[in-house]
């Protein structure tokens, strides 16, 4: 993730804790959505594959009325920091913030909990790591996070780990045995393995390795934008024929700098990884927030001063110089116009229902167990 949310999210959750929630809800807005997708999308499980609900540190009651009123069924949403008291901290201030608005959230631990969420018209949050250092200084920390609702974890992010190289390494040396091992783990523990930000070589390893369908939550194709982020056809076809899924994110690795990516960017990439992996394995995974972002000259500069650490740290990927999101997917209402924009390319509503939310809920049913 180009710009610090983590940290951002971190800092919300201490002060939403303690917020109470503005009586009324704030309307999406329309973008000329067609009657028969909107009730679609009304009565359509809506699954966000890597998102975040705030964009900033201080979310406004209005912010937060737009996020409760978005329609999203649910959200992975990372709980990871680069330390593993940092992690801990991070897990009990998101279980203060769904204790403090029980009304409309909720914490996802188990498959049928998607569901209930969607019945109760409440937003489940499925914890999930992004981040590895931590667990690979100590393995048993993966069935500790799993006892704790952690059930969604990525192997490696953009640098090398212990576990296998991530996209940025140029050796592409691949998973390694501790990795291979690590799998093998989350396999029988019944948790998800992310390889998003993993190297090529990693990720088809992992696949290869996984005896469970495995997730790539966030990211693109490498064949309509070649970006180390964005994975090409042959691991997109080696992730469905094995039952997994894919995420595509509205980033900017989505076209070269410095073009600003558009909506039409992001269904260029859908489309065509709904093609090469079929229907049954492709989401959306935005690596954003629900609420709108808004930049402001304070928000600017924040993005900046990220990018610029990122940068110092060795983890800022090619084309890290322009905002992390699609402007014109921008805000509560961005998946149900992906929906929209779907059926403008003519993708069947079975199709539509599919991405939005289907696929990631059946494969993490045949990753958890549907209980």
């Amino acid at each position: 993730m180009p710009m610090n949310r983590r940290e951002f999210q971190f800092s919300a959750l201490k002060l939403l804790a303690a917020a109470a929630l503005a009586p009324h809800l704030l309307a999406r807005a329309a973008d000329d959505i067609p009657a028969d997708i909107a009730a679609l999308y009304k009565n359509a499980i809506v699954i966000d594959s890597l998102c975040g609900l705030f964009t900033g540190e201080h979310p406004t009651a209005d912010a937060m009325s737009s996020v409760r009123a978005s329609g999203i069924t649910a959200v992975n949403w990372t709980v990871s920091e680069r330390t593993f008291e940092d992690t801990v901290e991070h897990l009990g201030s998101l279980e203060a913030l769904v204790d403090a608005h029980s009304d409309w959230l909720t914490l996802v631990r188990h498959h049928s909990e998607i569901a209930q969420a969607k019945r109760n018209g409440k937003l489940g949050i499925l914890p999930g790591f992004q981040e590895s250092s931590f667990l690979e200084e100590n393995p048993n920390r993966i069935d500790m996070f799993r006892n704790l609702g952690v059930r969604i974890m990525q192997i490696t992010y953009n640098k090398r780990g212990l576990w296998g190289d991530g996209c940025l390494e140029p050796d592409n040396a691949g998973l390694t045995a501790a990795g291979a091992a690590a799998v093998h783990k989350m396999n029988v523990l019944g948790v998800a393995v992310d390889l998003s930000h993993s190297g090529y070589r990693t990720t088809s390893d992992g696949i290869a390795a996984s005896l469970k369908p495995v997730l790539i939550t966030h990211s693109g194709c490498a064949a309509v934008y070649a970006h180390p982020r964005n994975k090409p056809d042959d691991i997109l076809k080696s992730l469905a024929d094995r039952g997994g899924y894919f995420g595509v994110y509205l980033m900017p690795y989505l076209v070269a700098s410095p073009t600003v990516p558009t909506r039409e960017h992001v269904l260029a990439h859908l489309v065509h990884a709904i093609n090469v992996c079929g229907a049954d394995h492709v989401g959306i995974g935005s690596d954003g927030g629900i609420e709108k972002v808004v930049l402001t000259p304070k928000q600017k500069a924040d993005f900046d001063q990220d990018i610029a650490r990122r940068k110092s740290l060795g983890i800022g990927a090619p084309g890290e110089d322009r905002y992390p999101y699609v402007p014109d997917l921008n805000g509560p209402d961005h998946m149900e116009v992906i929906a929209a924009e779907l059926a403008k390319r003519g993708q069947p509503s079975s199709v539509i229902e599919k991405v939005l939310g289907a696929n990631f809920q059946r494969v993490l049913g045949d990753i958890w167990g549907t209980a």
